[in-house]
This record gives C-alpha cells, structure tokens and sequence, in this order.
C-alpha cells in the first residue's frame, strides 16, 4: 500500500489573504485576525481589553464597516459595536456572552486549473491512503474527489472523512482512502488540552483503516502551528506542545495493541527543529525520507523550493510500518518550481504560479505488509 500526506492548499474557496503575491502582503492580516479571535472570546470586555479590539478590527479594516477587503465581522444578535454619525466607534458588549458573532476571512475562489493540477497530483501518486491538509469541509472533499480523482470511471477514494477542526478559516485536516481501505474507526482531539490551554491550532484527526489483508492501520493527520506569523517563541512552543501531544497519542495507541501507525501532514518545522523533538527523536517513529530507496529527485524540502530548510510534510512510520517499507518519495509536478517554475519538472499546463496544484509536493511511503 502506499501511505501519503498533501496540503491542498483548500480546494475551492481559500482565505483572500493567504492569496497575496507576497508573504508580507497577507500576513499582518492573519496576525490580526489570530488575535482577535482570541480577544472576542473574553468573557469580560474591559476597557483595556476594548481598546486592543478595536486596534485589531482596524487593522482589518472593521473599524467603521463589518465589511473589508480581507475580513468580515458578523454580528448577528446582540451588538458588539456602536458606530455613532461622528465617526466615534465604541465597544458596547460587555463580554462573550453579550453577544452572538464573529469575525471571518472573506474567501475568493481557487483557480480552476490550480484545482486540476490538485486533482492530476493525487490521481498520479495514486497513494491508498492520503493524509489531506487543508481541505474546507468533508462536503468539499468529496465533491473534489468524485469530480476529480477518477480512475476507470469511478472515484478512486470512495472513503472521504474530514472533521472540522480548530481553525476558522476552514483550514482542517482529512482522509481519503481507496476501495479497499475502508474507515473502520475515528477519533477527534480538537479538545485536548495541557497545563497551557487547548494543544491543536487544527487538529490531531485519528483514523483507523483496514487493509484488504485485514490488517488495522491507524493514520494520525496533523497541520502543526505555522510560523508564518505571529513571533517565533510563542510558535515554536505551540509546536513543541503539539509535537509532545502526538508523540502521547501514538505510544497510546501501540500500548492499546496497534503497531502499524502513521504520523501524517504537515508540520511546519525542519526535522532537526527544537519543537519536533518530541516526537522525531522522543518516540520510535521512523520518517520515510530516512530510507534507503527513498527518492526526493535530489531535493529533501516538500514546500517553495524545497530546499534542506523547507522540509515541513512528514511520513513518519512505526517501527513495524517501517520495517515493511519497501521505499517512498517525493512529487513536485504540481508545485511552481521557483520564481520561473522551472527548479524541477511541472505539468506543461502550468504556465504561472497561481495554477499550480499546491505549494506543498506529496510526500508518501510505500509498504508491503
């Protein structure tokens, strides 16, 4: 069988700000709007607390309309703002409980050869199992997958799960599986928490699948914090928490008698990184990329340009796993190949980045049980 993860970057809707040209361009607005989603579940405003939200509602341009470029406030009972006819705007809910709303990235669509190329990445790879990063919904997916992951006429992965995770933006994590990998089981730990607070920015999605041998295969999907913004202790300790978490999950699972586990998606940190220690030198899972027959096409990262420090999608693998792997790899054909696209070898129908399938390659390990 073989064993994938890919961010698909969402499928038909995505966040106007992650679409920006450049890095810069978007990301004060996730800041901004990671913040506020946390000022806005306060159960007491005061007036401390109303002036940093109104600074973050300004840097979204919510200040004097509920609509912006990049963001939208919903307010549906109760008030959160008052905007008086001089200008002056003033936070008139007292707390969480005050009022009903939030706020919520405004979306534009994906580009319909980008969505394609998607498509043409999973239908190549052809994995069985498939750790999705990113997808909007398990409505989506599947609308994505019957559409557009075809093989002989039918869906190649009649099995879809995705749930929705921690992220508002409809960032979540998922599975697709292929005819003889049905879903025998699933378990959820969007609400685990630790001395800090709740571990998973998406979630730590866990799902159990059965391989026409009868063997039982459990797949954990992760989307770790990015470090794309927001400072670089806070997020790595995010990280470290989440990676210490993963790690307690899988050894929970191999003293619950599974053995056959993969670790899945998208870290967003290097494997010599601080924050993934805890679970690439803490436990006895084994990455893909280590193997012998392992073929990265002569470049180890899985995101940009895929260089050393870009290698951020994982196939991480229990000792039984990896002892049966017979090798894995890497496919970029769908990821723009530097500023000319040019780094590696692309679809010829990609003539520019915005129709590239991800900015993410697959990552996936072949195993014969």
């Amino acid at each position: 069988m073989r064993i994938a993860a890919f961010n698909v970057e969402n499928l038909f809707n995505r966040a106007r700000a992650l679409g920006q040209r450049t890095w810069s361009a978007g990301r004060p607005v996730l800041e901004a709007y990671e913040k506020i989603c946390v000022l806005l579940e306060e159960p007491v405003y005061d007036d401390v607390l109303k002036r940093e939200i109104l600074r973050e509602l300004g840097r979204l341009g919510l200040r004097y309309s509920d609509t912006a470029k990049f963001a939208r406030l919903r307010q549906n009972r109760g008030r959160l703002l008052r905007r008086s006819r001089d200008g002056t705007v003033t936070v008139v809910a007292d707390g969480r409980a005050s009022w009903i709303g939030w706020v919520e990235l405004t979306t534009d669509r994906c580009d319909e050869l980008a969505l394609e190329h998607t498509a043409r990445v999973l239908r190549d790879v052809g994995a069985d199992i498939v750790g999705v990063i990113e997808a909007e919904s398990r409505f989506a997916l599947r609308r994505f997958a019957d559409a557009g992951v075809v093989a002989d006429g039918r869906p190649r992965y009649p099995h879809v799960m995705v749930v929705d995770g921690n992220d508002e933006r409809g960032i979540d994590v998922g599975v697709l599986a292929g005819p003889g990998f049905p879903l025998v089981g699933q378990r959820s730990h969007v609400d685990d928490a630790d001395h800090v607070g709740r571990v998973f920015s998406r979630d730590c999605a866990e799902y159990h699948l059965r391989t026409p041998g009868g063997a039982r295969v459990a797949v954990l999907v992760n989307h770790f914090k990015s470090k794309g913004y927001g400072g670089k202790l806070a997020s790595d300790a995010i990280r470290r928490r989440q990676a210490a978490r993963v790690a307690e999950i899988y050894r929970g699972l191999v003293a619950d008698g599974i053995s056959h586990v993969a670790v899945v998606g998208d870290l967003n940190d290097t494997p010599e990184s601080e924050p993934l220690a805890p679970l690439l030198t803490g436990t006895d899972l084994r990455d893909i990329s280590a193997h012998p027959a392992f073929d990265d096409g002569g470049r180890p990262g899985t995101y940009g340009y895929c260089t050393a420090r870009n290698k951020l999608d994982y196939v991480l693998l229990s000792p039984s796993l990896f002892a049966a792997a017979t090798g894995g790899g890497i496919f970029r054909r769908g990821v723009w190949g530097g500023r000319r696209g040019r780094l590696w070898p692309i679809y010829p129908t990609m003539t520019a980045a915005v129709h590239a399938g991800s900015d993410h390659a697959a990552i996936y390990a072949d195993i014969d049980l």
